[in-house]
């Protein structure tokens, strides 16, 4: 048996799109950007920010939808999803040339980490989804 399990914690890039499948299940896409930040030998800094495409079904990308906007934080478990021509990220160039990645991530989990004002909460400001528990009544909105 073979499994794995991601986790991202980052920002959302942009708000949520939803949309539904021929048969009608919900399905919403978001975008989630992963800062890390190095000091460099030499004493100049480092930076880095990883984009990941997030895709949520059903329960989970209704309530997605409704109340994660840009730059809420977020933390995604789920799982990647390789590009079907390559087994790796989806590879794409940039409009300056440059060579860019998609890391494709399906969420099993999503938990909402601060408000829409981006701070971080306590267990009050914590709210979360999956495919088998929704606690509605826990969401601080």
């Amino acid at each position: 048996m073979a499994y794995q399990k991601l986790i991202i914690v980052g920002n959302l890039g942009r708000d949520p799109e939803m949309r539904y499948t021929p048969d009608g299940t919900p399905v919403t896409t978001l975008s989630v950007a992963t800062n890390r930040k190095w000091n460099n030998p030499d004493g100049t800094k480092g930076e880095e920010t990883t984009w990941f495409r997030v895709t949520a079904w059903r329960r989970d990308a209704e309530i997605a939808a409704q109340y994660l906007t840009k730059g809420q934080q977020v933390m995604i478990e789920g799982r990647l999803t390789p590009d079907k021509n390559t087994g790796g990220p989806r590879i794409w160039t940039r409009q300056d040339g440059t060579a860019g990645a998609n890391y494709e991530v399906t969420a099993d989990r999503i938990v909402l980490l601060g408000n829409r004002g981006g701070e971080v909460g306590g267990a009050a400001g914590v709210a979360e989804t999956s495919e088998s528990y929704v606690a509605e009544e826990e969401v601080p909105f």
